[in-house]
Order: structure tokens, then sequence, then C-alpha cells
């Protein structure tokens, strides 16, 4: 009974430590900019005073999924620095209770964290980013490149698409290669250049489009209208409209299933690129909730300190700790991207960094 009040206490102090410091974090950092933004261009008429609740409403999600980790360390070491300056740690291992076995409420705080920061990463923050872009009226026009290989994987076309949003697929060029490959390289056969590609499920077909005619020799001979031509059909053309339907999307807007869905195509399509960036963020969306957990720890292993330590210190480490993780994501999203580091690697370093800090910071205090 004893323990179990004693895990109520911690649980309950941490619990509103951690509320605090993710409350005062989303403070922070809408403030400066969202906020500021919204109510600025609601005063110049941009917006309508619903839109803009609803924007402050639907920024929330993004800045709660990166504010959970942060409030949990934070929260944790607060925590844990009072009870230390209060010697109730001293106390509590005194009588024989571990410090490990202390801090186990921080830790099932800290997996129930984890679970509603993953819910909100990959059910909340799509949902609120979709409606963003709807209020904003902000949907990209994207350019969008795919090619077309034979089974030889030589080239056969390339299809370049300069203008999409939602539905329509404007502005099209598709490059055509001859059959022969000469010094390594394939040549262009034809150009094709049309405003306008219709897609049905099954095919893009073009209704009108300009045809320029090459010589190998890369000397244009012909020039001529093409009428009813279908440039991509069968599955080909389903995976083309997907791909390119997701590549106008911030990876925050897709769901799990729509990350997971288009990963499987961009290795299909060997997009590798896109394909190892695709793959970095969608294992960070597990790795990020895991932080939770791993901050967690961190936190009371920074708080816990001696009566006349400096309080300082852990605080210093702390806010090190959370600017390297977050400055560093954009670094490791370029080294899985170029293929320098495999997208395993590069999502697993934070975790895997901080675990070893775990243990450095155990034998540092003799725990």
């Amino acid at each position: 009974m004893k323990i179990k009040l004693l895990d109520r206490y911690i649980f309950q102090q941490i619990f509103i430590a951690c509320f605090a410091c993710v409350f005062i974090f989303m403070i922070i950092w809408i403030m400066p900019e969202t906020f500021l933004k919204t109510v600025q261009r609601t005063i110049n008429g941009i917006y309508t005073f619903k839109s803009a609740c609803f924007i402050l409403l639907y920024e929330l999600p993004k800045v709660l999924n990166i504010a959970l980790p942060v409030g949990m360390l934070l929260g944790a070491l607060f925590t844990f620095d009072k009870l230390s300056k209060d010697f109730e740690i001293t106390i509590l291992r005194s009588i024989g209770i571990s410090f490990f076995r202390i801090i186990a409420p921080a830790v099932v705080l800290s997996i129930l964290f984890a679970c509603f920061n993953f819910i909100v990463g990959s059910k909340f923050l799509p949902i609120s980013a979709s409606k963003l872009t709807d209020i904003k009226g902000e949907h990209r026009v994207s350019q969008f490149v795919f090619p077309v290989k034979k089974t030889d994987q030589s080239m056969e076309k390339i299809i370049i698409v300069s203008n999409f949003d939602e539905n329509n697929i404007r502005d099209v060029i598709v490059l055509n290669f001859y059959d022969e490959v000469s010094d390594g390289s394939s040549l262009l056969s034809s150009i094709l250049i049309s405003d306008f590609v219709k897609y049905d499920y099954k095919t893009w077909k073009i209704n009108t489009a300009k045809k320029y005619n090459i010589l190998k020799s890369g000397v244009f001979s012909t020039i001529e209208n093409v009428n009813d031509l279908i440039i991509l059909d069968g599955q080909s053309s389903v995976n083309a409209y997907k791909l390119m339907k997701y590549s106008v999307s911030r990876d925050r807007e897709l769901t799990n299933s729509q990350i997971s869905e288009y990963i499987k195509l961009l290795k299909k399509e060997k997009m590798d690129d896109e394909y190892r960036f695709m793959l970095n963020k969608y294992i960070q969306r597990y790795t990020h909730s895991i932080m939770c957990i791993i901050f967690a720890i961190l936190g009371c292993l920074l708080g816990f300190s001696k009566p006349r330590e400096q309080k300082f210190i852990g605080m210093l480490i702390a806010v090190g700790i959370i600017f390297a993780y977050y400055i560093t994501i954009p670094f490791f999203d370029l080294l899985a991207e170029k293929a320098v580091l495999s997208p395993w690697i590069t999502s697993m370093i934070a975790p895997f960094v901080c675990i070893l800090l775990i243990i450095l910071l155990k034998k540092i205090k003799d725990l």
C-alpha cells in the first residue's frame, strides 16, 4: 500500500509538471509566429474571425506532437529535482527503495504520453494539416516527373507534369526515347507537349498535343499534331497518379497507411531518393513517440541530484538535448535521402545516443 501511495504521489507530481511544460512550450511555439501572423491576417481581412479560430485549433496537433517529448523531459526533470532538493529521494532510498523503482511512475506516464503522441502524429496531424490547407487555400501546384522504363531497364519515356492540383493534370511534356542506347545513354526520339491529360483510372490520355520528332543526330525533323494518344495505361497509370498525388503532400499530411503505400510505390518505381526520405520519415513517427519514454528517463536522471548540487546544470543539459534532437532531424533526413546512411540508421541515431547518455548518467550519478 505504501508503494502504491508513493506511485500515486510521484505520478501526480510528474503529470502536473509535464502538463505545465507542454502548455508553456505550446504557447511559446505558437505565439511568436502562428498566432501573431493569424491575427495580422485577420485584421487585414484575409481571414475571417471564424477561420482564424479554426487555424489556431488545427495548428495544435502539430505543436502538440513536438511538445509532448519536450514536456516529458522537462516535467520529469523538475519533479525529480524538487524531490531531490526536499530530501524525499534520499529518504526513499534509505528505506531500501531503488532509484529505478522510484521512477516507475514516470516510465508509466511516459508510455501513456508515447501512445498519445503516436495517435496525434498518425491520426490527428494529417487531418488538421489537410484542414489547414483547405482554409488557407494553399493547394500546392507541384511538378512531377515519372520515368517509364523497359524490361531491360533502359528508358522508354519520361512524363513531366508541370501543373497538378487535386484532379487536374495540365502542362504535360512527354520525352520519348529510341530503342537503341548510344554511349550508355538513351536518345530522344520525340517530344510531346500537351495542355491537358485526362486520367480515367486506367489510362492517361492526351486529346491534342504537339509532337516534335527528333533525328538520332539530335536535330528536329518534323512537327505534327497528335490526337487521342494514350501515354500510360494499366497499373502504371494508377501508380503514376497515386505517386503524383502523394508527391504534392507533405509527409505530415499523410496517414500511416498512405505513407506506407507511398513508400511501396516509390520502391516499385525505383524512385530511390524519395523512397529513402519517406521511409526515414515513416520510421521517425515511431521513434519520435518512443523518445517520450527515453526523455522521461533522462529527465529523472538529470533531475536527481545531491542537495547542494547546482540545479541549472541538469536544466542546461536538458535544453541542449532538446535543441540537438530537433535541429538534427533535417540533417538526418538529408543523409537518408542521399543514401549516405540507411534510413533505419538515421531514424535510430537520436534514440541510440540518448540511451547511451542514460547509461553514462547512471554511472556518473552512481545509481
